[in-house]
């Protein structure tokens, strides 16, 4: 009997082969510094699709606004959706004022409180503004998830609820140990990511992009579009921004964060305060260099520059990208003003120091002696006193300063200094 031909559904390399070459850099830009790409073999249908038929795809983004200000780490997956935007894709920032007064679990050991709708509407206000600092403006669809959350009532949640058990929802990793460990989830809970998911049925999107920490909620979307009979969208993931102390993830509660609307001087300084290990990741996840360009610095470094010329370009692109040229220019200016002039030495010695389990701050005489930079703790308070320690080259003369988690560069008189890393 004749056998049948192999069936085998073809792998990825047999996919890519044949593809243009719009295609394949698409494809290139869509997985540069991404974490995990749901499913890869679709997104690339979906882009040869596109470039077949001219019809853009849908590229959708949500953040809630529990906070008026956005951070760097929110710009990772901001910046990925300008890369797609550039290549001609419909672009969707979803400001989640329905989902915020829910709260998203994710992550957490805890129920989160939700925020009031006066509370929303005001830390929304800021979010368009601050969003089209990196997408362009006139190209981007904004849509808050209000408009068609809200319209459900409560046949259509209830209608919802029952599209997903609760097994399912035991699934995510936070649930799971917050339920063998006996801590409490709130019913809500499991209406974040249904709703999450609901948005994209409602954008019928193509694509949703968030955090590692996002996975199952993305997912869920998925599933929701095919229960409705739509193309069930790709799933982008980007690795979580670790902020300037080196440690976790850039939060606001974890004081660890570059603010966008910082000062351009504020952002300078803190992108130099970071460490040279860190500052790779930190191109890989924040420029818009190529990846041919970044990898020409690291070579350059390798060889024997100075990393700090490769921090400072890095710190003159975020000032530029969120103020202008020229206050990236005036910025360096002020940075050299005050450290360079200084005569910080380029051989500054790096101190690394464990706090007690729990603790988020140090006090100053501590790390003064702790790092070595002072005998003992009343050498340290006396030293503050009198107006000899520097911190990023202001002076500090109060005894009960304390150091958050992070990188500080401390100078004790004019000879002795030291980078300190707190962790």
């Amino acid at each position: 009997m004749k056998q049948s031909p192999d069936r085998r559904p073809p792998n990825i390399t047999e996919i890519t082969e044949n593809l243009s070459e719009s295609v394949r850099h698409a494809l290139e830009v869509t997985k540069r510094g991404c974490e995990e790409l749901l499913i890869e073999s679709e997104w690339i249908q979906k882009l040869v699709q596109s470039e077949k038929t001219g019809k853009p795809l849908r590229i959708k983004l949500g953040l809630d606004p529990t906070a008026p200000d956005i951070h760097l780490g929110h710009t990772v997956v901001l910046n990925k959706l300008r890369q797609l935007q550039d290549l001609g894709h419909q672009v969707i920032f979803l400001i989640g004022d329905f989902t915020s007064m829910i709260g998203d679990p994710s992550g957490r050991n805890s129920t989160r409180p939700p925020l009031t709708r006066e509370q929303i509407q005001e830390n929304a206000k800021t979010y368009h503004q601050q969003a089209v600092k990196i997408l362009d403006a006139d190209k981007t669809e904004i849509r808050f998830n209000s408009e068609w959350c809200m319209p459900l009532g409560a046949d259509g949640m209830i209608k919802l609820a029952s599209s997903y058990t609760v097994a399912r929802m035991l699934e995510r990793e936070d649930f799971t140990k917050r339920y063998q460990g006996g801590v409490p989830i709130a019913i809500h809970e499991f209406l974040y990511p249904l709703m999450q998911g609901y948005d994209s049925v409602a954008l019928q999107s193509d694509l949703e992009m968030g955090g590692t920490d996002q996975k199952f909620n993305l997912l869920v979307g998925r599933e929701l579009q095919k229960q409705h009979g739509q193309a069930q969208q790709c799933v982008l993931t980007m690795p979580l921004l670790v902020g300037t102390d080196g440690v976790d993830k850039m939060s606001k509660s974890k004081n660890n964060y570059v603010g966008v609307t910082e000062t351009p001087s504020n952002m300078f300084g803190k992108v130099m305060s970071i460490s040279d290990v860190l500052m790779w990741n930190w191109y890989t996840l924040l420029s818009f260099k190529s990846i041919e360009e970044i990898e020409a610095l690291k070579t350059a470094c390798a060889n024997g520059e100075n990393p700090r010329n490769a921090k400072v370009a890095l710190a003159q692109e975020l000032v530029t990208r969120f103020h202008s040229q020229q206050a990236a220019v005036d910025a360096l200016a002020e940075f050299e003003a005050r450290f360079k002039q200084g005569v910080l030495p380029d051989d500054m010695p790096e101190v690394v120091l464990e706090l007690p389990e729990g603790e988020t701050d140090a006090a100053l005489a501590w790390v003064l002696k702790s790092a070595g930079l002072c005998e003992s703790s009343s050498d340290a308070n006396r030293n503050i006193q009198q107006g000899g320690v520097k911190i990023e080259g202001e002076k500090v003369s109060d005894k009960a300063t304390r150091l958050p988690k992070g990188s500080h560069v401390i100078q004790v008189g004019k000879r002795r200094f030291a980078r300190v890393q707190l962790n």
